[in-house]
């Protein structure tokens, strides 16, 4: 193909993509009153950026793909990636119970939890948020040495970022770092993200969007217990999809990195036909817009569910990965498919209704996974 072909082919793929992303998401952004959105796709290893809106209603400042945004509990991902290295580099095991890896919790239930239960929110019954009174390392230890699960250890799956907040703070400390510094001075660089914080630096607050609150008005997420490890990254859409590619195709990666990554994606439970893997949640693929909006539905975020044990922690080939994200100003969807090389970041600032951000991906995804298999059936009668 001459250089001019290819040319003609790659325009012809944007445009293609363009239509199908804008035919999703000018119609969610209007419904939702939502200020700004960055959305990447990566298909057949090509990427492709397409920005909305503003970042500031203040400033007028526009998104590009280098606006910084709040991913909320997308976040979780990147805590169970730093999990999985440290199980790969030997400086724990996910079956290792929680009160080895603190002194402090000795004696108490945690000596029958293990990491992979705080990781996969299966320790008992921990709640969503943490008790009001939980403000520092002094309360958290507290409510952590009081608290009594509800059920025994990885029976019953309850979503909860004290559970994993926990589980990244006893990670970081079997690595013996500031779970801060290993994401930032390790993990974001080893993935070769180059925009991504937990603090954003002075250098880059002009990039870091606005985030609105229902009322409105601009809000930004505040400092909490386990922040960090639960809902703190803020990213761009740039970086995202190189993680998404990274996740679909890590043979670029150091090889311990590219183990640590397939541990994440190792299923260890079914709640209906959403699989809990390390972070991402799965299905198998092809997946309906009903099952991936009940696996994302308020009812799995908010209510206890019996879980059913998997055999064997065994990736599928063919499988969905995706992961919400929310706080109060910024709402985040992340879906990729490694088995057909296509994947999608959504990153919005405003917390707009999950169903309306799995609905639109999930359109997305289905015509991008259409079209590829178009073209490479193409390619191979060419």
């Amino acid at each position: 193909m001459s250089l001019f072909s290819a040319a003609a082919a790659a325009r012809t793929a944007q445009a293609g993509v363009e239509q199908e992303v804008d035919g999703a998401i000018r119609p969610l952004m209007r419904e939702n009153d939502v200020p700004g959105m960055a959305v990447a796709v990566s298909v057949g290893g090509s990427r492709h950026f397409f920005n909305y809106g503003t970042a500031s209603r203040e400033s007028g400042q526009p998104v590009t793909q280098d606006t910084i945004f709040e991913i909320g509990s997308v976040s979780k991902t990147f805590t169970a990636l730093l999990a999985a290295y440290a199980q790969v580099t030997g400086k724990l095991a996910l079956r290792d119970k929680a009160s080895q890896h603190l002194s402090a919790l000795a004696g108490t239930r945690f000596d029958r939890i293990s990491l992979a239960d705080l990781g996969t929110y299966t320790a008992g019954g921990l709640p969503l948020q943490f008790p009001d009174e939980v403000i520092d390392g002094e309360t958290m230890l507290a409510y952590f040495k009081g608290w009594r699960p509800t059920y025994a250890p990885g029976t019953h799956r309850l979503y909860s970022n004290p559970s994993i907040g926990l589980f990244g703070h006893l990670v970081a400390a079997s690595l013996g770092r500031p779970f801060d510094n290993l994401m930032e001075d390790m993990m974001f660089p080893m993935l070769g993200l180059r925009r991504t914080f937990i603090k954003v630096p002075p250098g880059h607050m002009g990039a870091y969007a606005s985030g609105y609150a229902r009322d409105g008005k601009p809000i930004r997420v505040s400092p909490g217990v386990f922040d960090s490890q639960a809902y703190g990254v803020k990213t761009t859409a740039d970086d995202l999809i190189r993680c998404v590619e990274a996740n679909m195709d890590g043979s670029h990666l150091h090889a311990s990195l590219q183990r640590a990554v397939a541990t994440t994606h190792a299923g260890h439970y079914r709640v209906g036909e959403m699989t809990q893997g390390l972070g991402w949640e799965m299905y198998a693929y092809p997946t309906t817009l009903d099952e991936l909006q009940s696996g994302n539905s308020r009812a799995v975020i908010f209510e206890a569910h019996r879980v059913d044990r998997l055999r064997a922690a065994l990736p599928g080939k063919d499988v969905l990965l995706n992961k919400t994200g929310s706080t109060n100003g910024f709402g985040a969807y992340v879906a990729f498919v490694p088995a057909r090389r296509v994947g999608i970041v959504m990153l919005a600032n405003r917390n707009y209704p999950i169903a309306a951000r799995v609905k639109a991906a999930h359109g997305i995804l289905m015509a991008l996974d259409r079209g590829h298999s178009r073209s490479r059936v193409t390619l191979s009668r060419a």
